[in-house]
């Protein structure tokens, strides 16, 4: 395969100029820069460039040649917070149709959580995702559950599960309620990460409606930001007493957002090494509480949407570092559980497939950040974070690539979603920045 006259971004390498990568063997093997690299660093010159790239031969008869002219060239997207539904669930999602989401959306790697039924909680459990995973065409990793059952009293057996592929650990869903398994936790996991859904429970009457405008709407008292700023403040505090790889998920506050800045200080001050992370969804840096009001169910998450200065501060967030991680939450549900009544539908929304355009059209087009400082948080620093062999263009590494068009326009219809489900509040929405090709171990997963 031949990818021409991109624009390649990989934020891991510095890398942003238009260039031709080539492929051989799911490896990518050349990636030649056609415009001025003289503002390249010498480490990423070396990183990028073979020793024949100077080479202006085109492909061999058998070869894919795809003309990337006027796009954009990029590390596969690693999504690090995926619900699959599978075991258990698969009326919602399965393995299969979640990794063709994936691929439309970009992704050539997803993390899985561990609320299924049975929870990944045991080696068994772990193999049947894995062993799935590994016959679609992405790379599924899944994370193993803190506690057995999602109870938050007894913690699985980290080693095994860790022997058995076990990415990271997390009860996703459902608070750690107990400071002492939450400290045994980060013990135990030693440099893996744990990913913490902070909701304390016992500030909640209403998950998913934002207590506020949405509550009052609704007629009832809702989910407050005191529940997540809470947990997040005492979290925090024990990863950096306990020399924790933390991954704060879906950040739905400012104050979530102060809190982790402040944290962050401490943590490399202290450590010289990032071990406080933080996700934000493309959902909560896009829309506000008044989703829930004119979309319903639809609009209906945990955390829920909050206020306008709560999405500015996630951007901001975003913009300055603090939160290092962009990740889907794809949390597929059937319509007939979205249907029912407000207080009592699911939470959730599927994500994949819409989360590169909300990116662009909120992230870079509106808020101005740089493609690449937004590409890094689907790619390196995910990779990072699970220290995966990915995330780059450099050549020797597996060629999971995605390529997109920044400029494009499209209105997300049911035509568009691959997922079993289709709960999403951005249906009828017209969005900037489409998924054209999704590129795995060198082969084309999803073109468009």
């Amino acid at each position: 395969m031949i990818i021409k006259n991109g624009r390649i971004i990989d934020p891991a390498n510095q890398i942003d100029c238009i260039g031709d990568i080539y492929v051989k063997d799911g490896i990518i093997t050349n990636v030649i820069i056609k415009d001025d690299v003289s503002e390249l660093s010498d480490t990423s010159k070396d990183k990028i460039s073979s020793a024949d790239c100077n080479s202006d031969k085109e492909g061999s008869i058998d070869e894919e040649i795809i003309d990337a002219t006027g796009l954009v060239v990029m590390p596969g997207f690693i999504d690090v917070h995926s619900h699959f539904r599978d075991p258990g669930f698969e009326y919602k999602e399965d393995i299969y149709t979640g990794a063709k989401a994936a691929a439309a959306g970009g992704y050539t790697t997803v993390v899985l959580m561990c609320n299924t039924k049975p929870t990944v909680d045991t080696p068994e459990t772990l193999d049947y995702v894995l062993n799935r995973g590994r016959e679609t065409d992405i790379k599924v990793e899944s994370c193993s559950s803190v506690t057995y059952g999602l109870k938050g009293e007894k913690l699985t057996d980290f080693d095994e599960m860790i022997k058995h592929g076990a990415v990271g650990f997390t009860d996703d869903g459902i608070p750690l309620m107990d400071e002492n398994i939450l400290r045994e936790a980060f013990k135990k996991a030693k440099d893996y990460p744990i990913s913490l859904h902070e909701e304390d429970k016992t500030f909640i009457k209403n998950n998913g409606i934002n207590h506020g405008k949405a509550s009052e709407f609704y007629g009832v008292y809702g989910s407050p930001r005191e529940a997540e700023i809470s947990l997040i403040k005492r979290d925090l505090q024990i990863a950096l007493e306990e020399g924790g790889m933390i991954d704060v998920q879906h950040i739905s506050s400012k104050e979530g957002v102060a809190l982790v800045k402040e944290a962050l200080k401490k943590d490399l001050l202290n450590q010289g090494v990032r071990h406080i992370h933080a996700e934000a969804t493309p959902q909560h840096f896009s829309l506000t509480e008044d989703a829930l009001i004119e979309k319903g169910t639809l609009g209906k998450l945990n955390p829920p949407f909050r206020t306008e200065d709560d999405r500015l501060a996630i951007i901001e967030g975003l913009k300055d570092g603090t939160i290092d991680l962009i990740a889907t939450d794809h949390a597929p549900h059937a319509a007939e559980e979205k249907a029912k009544s407000i207080t009592e539908a699911p939470s959730g929304m599927i994500g994949l497939e819409t989360a590169f355009a909300l990116t662009v059209t909120h992230l870079v087009k509106e808020a101005g950040m740089s493609l690449s400082d937004v590409v890094s948080k689907i790619t390196i620093n995910p990779a990072t974070l699970y220290k995966f062999d990915r995330g780059t263009l450099s050549v020797g590494k597996a060629a999971d690539i995605t390529i997109a068009d920044v400029n494009e326009k499209w209105v997300v219809t049911e035509d568009d979603i691959k997922s079993k489900s289709c709960n999403t509040p951005f249906l009828g929405e017209e969005l900037t920045g489409r998924i054209k090709y999704t590129i795995c171990d060198g082969k084309t997963v999803y073109r468009n």
